[in-house]
């Protein structure tokens, strides 16, 4: 009968903590996304198998595979949550987007951003080591 009488404090798993992580918004699970990003999300993941197959029947079936394996190990290297944030430089030359010019190259750095908020380095590292729920840290305000 008591537990009744409780009102549960985590919706969807995560902790609803306001003053943490801010409000959520429900815009980005109503709207779905712009047409162009979904074809060129399917057009570079066509791109990533077509340059799959030529690797496997130009130098074997084994040397995708220890791709596979780089892309993993490098992925997982990663700083703590702080003022400095993970580079990946060693993922970004394996899957060669150094060679891209993205967004943040001729606008802003998204963390550069008036309402960017820093991470909280405790949080984060209780996060990752499983003491706390929630979003290594909080993006926007």
């Amino acid at each position: 009968m008591e537990a009744a009488k409780a009102i549960a404090h985590e919706i969807g798993g995560l902790q609803n903590d306001v003053f943490r992580f801010g409000l959520q918004g429900v815009k980005s699970d109503i709207v779905r996304p712009h047409p162009f990003e979904t074809s060129y999300q399917s057009a570079r993941k066509t791109q990533e198998e077509m340059k799959r197959r030529i690797l496997a029947d130009t130098y074997g079936t084994a040397f995708p595979l220890k791709m596979d394996l780089d892309r993993q190990i490098l992925s997982r290297f990663q700083r703590p949550a702080g003022a400095i944030p993970s580079s990946m430089l060693g993922l970004e030359a394996l899957t060669g987007s150094l060679d891209d010019f993205g967004f943040e190259d001729y606008l802003n750095d998204p963390r550069e951003s008036e309402t960017f908020r820093p991470a909280d380095m405790h949080h984060g590292m209780e996060v990752r080591l499983g003491l706390s729920k929630g979003p290594h840290c909080p993006s926007f305000i």
